[in-house]
């Protein structure tokens, strides 16, 4: 049994699809087939039901995950100890965005840190909060930008970067530009267009909703705040947005704070507590970047 077996294991569990792991190891997709077979066959139990489109874990499967999840946390503790006695900082670090957020201090605070420590191979990647926080948690990504409903996800470290309410935001012309207050029953009073769900932004709103009993008629999601905005300008419902969000668009829409949901989206940095000196030194770039 090899590590980089370990690895190929768990990315395929983790994205539920060959093609999707074998791109994030970079290698191909008959590579990490052959070597998850040649786990199965050491282990003696298939890892996978190949049967649909999708790759699911069997019992011995989800048996396996945990354990070789901390297999590699493990090997990769060798070297970061190593490295933390000698006082150097090496070895890879993974951040993550959340999709459709251009966040510029982040960038600044990698490039600080490229220039600190240029022995780290540095990855950024993007995808949807909810798992880029699963990542964070299994180790696979080092820390990462997300947008989130609690100030920190449950076992993790966090850093909130931004606390905003959420608006409603339409064009010109439409019931709610002309009205001074907008509550939540107003806006679902319309068809709305907002981020998908996993996103922190969608779950402070459908929780509001929930508290009011509302069933808003989601017309169009999309993960990108131009896309949403692009949506409302041309009609097909009212944008849900945060309030920085909503001020990019303020030459092509009329934005109103939601007066009677009160919980912000927040976006945060987010990390694994006690994870290696490269990631403790990021946070401190990302602190400074952010004037946090």
């Amino acid at each position: 049994m090899e590590l980089r077996q370990l690895e190929y294991f768990v990315a395929v569990a983790e994205e539920r699809n060959f093609t999707r792991a074998a791109e994030r190891v970079h290698i191909s997709q008959s590579g990490v087939s052959a070597q998850i077979r040649r786990l199965e066959r050491e282990l003696g139990a298939e890892l996978f039901d190949r049967s649909a489109r999708t790759a699911t874990l069997t019992p011995a499967g989800r048996a396996a995950l945990d354990h070789a999840r901390a297999a590699l946390a493990a090997a990769g503790a060798v070297g970061q100890a190593v490295g933390e006695v000698s006082d150097l900082i090496r070895g890879r670090l993974v951040a993550g965005m959340v999709i459709g957020c251009t966040l510029t201090p982040l960038f600044e605070a990698l490039a600080a840190f490229h220039r600190a420590h240029p022995g780290v191979e540095l990855s950024l990647l993007e995808d949807s909060s909810d798992r880029l926080v699963e990542a964070v948690r299994a180790g696979t990504v080092d820390v990462a930008v997300v947008g989130t409903a609690e100030a920190a996800p449950e076992g993790l470290d966090a850093l909130t970067i931004v606390s905003e309410r959420l608006v409603a935001a339409v064009p010109d012309g439409h019931p709610l530009a002309s009205r001074r207050r907008v509550g939540l029953r107003d806006v679902v009073a319309h068809r709305v267009v907002c981020m998908p769900p996993g996103t922190g932004l969608r779950t402070v709103f459908d929780r509001a909703c929930a508290a009011q009993d509302l069933r808003p008629s989601l017309a169009l999601q999309a993960s990108a705040p131009d896309a949403l905005a692009d949506l409302a300008v041309r009609g097909l419902g009212v944008a849900v947005l945060s309030a920085s969000m909503a001020e990019e668009y303020r030459d092509r829409l009329v934005s109103r704070t939601i007066d009677d949901v009160e919980a912000p989206a927040l976006l945060a940095l987010v990390w694994r507590n006690g994870r290696s000196p490269a990631v403790r030194e990021l946070v401190g770039q990302c602190r400074e970047a952010f004037g946090r």
